[in-house]
């Protein structure tokens, strides 16, 4: 049973919280706060396993109480945005604390029916995650790794895919790599509005150039793509070009963007040329298209168990056969990167 505390200062939102999360077996609402002040109190009198919280409330801000909450007693936090631009930011700030998940606040965008199977897969993920006390990284570049050799980068792709815990994930990778780093294209699960921000945000913090990708941009050299919510992408290839489609489509594994669409797209299009990489992430997506791009001659590579927040993806691609190697997060980039290493032909007897 996974009990949860929501925290929210509008009545009507605790009340379709409540009502959507009570009607499953496996979860109970132990109770509500209207703010965090409140909340802090209901923590300790009832040990919730997982807290879903607005962002804006009155007498404290959701972020505000997200670090200190992080900082003095972690523990698995769903936050729920509105998808204004104001608020992708903050929800990006919520992940860099510590939050778990962020899902669409319910409200005239969104039907109760659209967010309710999106917050029972939140909450279930989150009771699962490994979540530690968080110190949040400098907003400041920081020096890419050098003396990686001579990169391959012309007709090279790198593919990587990631859910849960996967904007930290990203970030720590993605700000490692070189200005000159092959082409870049990344599925992380997100809602619709939020990866635009993302994107943005990784742009300010790496050496490549970072966006949101639109229909029929160019994967190249120095360039990583992000693929946008509600969207799939696929990568194509015209002669000697690269670029990404982006197209509707039912979701797989319940997500759109979906991993496994990206890599099997990079299997088809960039076969040997090609490094796949799938971080932390609850459920099986991208395994599959992992070990099509390894049958396809793609090095590919897993998050280890030990520093994902959710080893669900990783897990499935390393029991499918599909991950070449498991490697720890703070020694990816650098296996990524000597994957590109151009290699001296051996010489005549050696």
């Amino acid at each position: 049973m996974i009990r949860v505390l929501i925290v929210d200062d509008s009545a009507l939102v605790r009340k379709i919280l409540s009502d959507e999360l009570s009607k499953h077996s496996d979860i109970e609402v132990v109770g509500t706060a209207v703010d965090p002040y409140v909340a802090r109190d209901k923590i300790v009198k009832l040990r919730p396993d997982v807290i879903t919280l607005d962002v804006e409330m009155p007498r404290m801000d959701g972020l505000s109480f997200l670090e200190k909450l992080m900082k003095h007693l972690p523990m698995p936090v769903v936050v729920l945005s509105s998808l204004t631009p104001k608020n992708s930011e903050n929800a990006l700030r919520a992940l860099s604390l510590g939050a778990v998940e962020v899902i669409a606040k319910p409200g005239s965008a969104f039907s109760t029916g659209d967010i309710a199977a999106t917050l029972v897969r939140a909450v279930r993920n989150a009771a699962g995650a490994h979540v530690s006390r968080r110190v949040p990284p400098p907003d400041a570049p920081l020096a890419s790794i050098s003396g990686h050799g001579t990169l391959e980068t012309t007709h090279k792709i790198l593919a990587i895919g990631a859910s849960t815990g996967g904007t930290r994930a990203l970030e720590e990778v993605l700000r490692l790599l070189p200005h000159d780093a092959p082409g870049t294209v990344v599925v992380q699960h997100m809602p619709p509005g939020f990866t635009e921000a993302f994107a943005r945000r990784l742009d300010g913090l790496c050496a490549m150039n970072v966006r949101e990708a639109k229909d029929g941009d160019d994967v190249v050299p120095g360039t990583v793509l992000i693929a946008p919510g509600d969207h799939h992408m696929l990568l194509v290839r015209s002669g000697a070009r690269y670029a990404v489609q982006i197209k509707d489509g039912p979701p797989v594994h319940h997500q759109r963007p979906a991993v496994d669409v990206l890599f099997q797209s990079v299997a088809r299009s960039a076969g040997k040329n090609a490094v796949g990489v799938i971080l932390t992430g609850m459920g099986a997506d991208g395994a599959a298209g992992l070990l099509q791009m390894r049958n396809a001659g793609a090095h590919t590579l897993a998050q280890d168990e030990a520093t994902c927040v959710v080893f669900g993806m990783p897990k499935e691609a390393i029991k499918l056969g599909a991950a070449e190697d498991v490697v720890p997060l703070p020694q990816m980039a650098r296996a990524i990167l000597d994957r590109f290493v151009a290699r001296e032909p051996a010489g005549v007897g050696g």
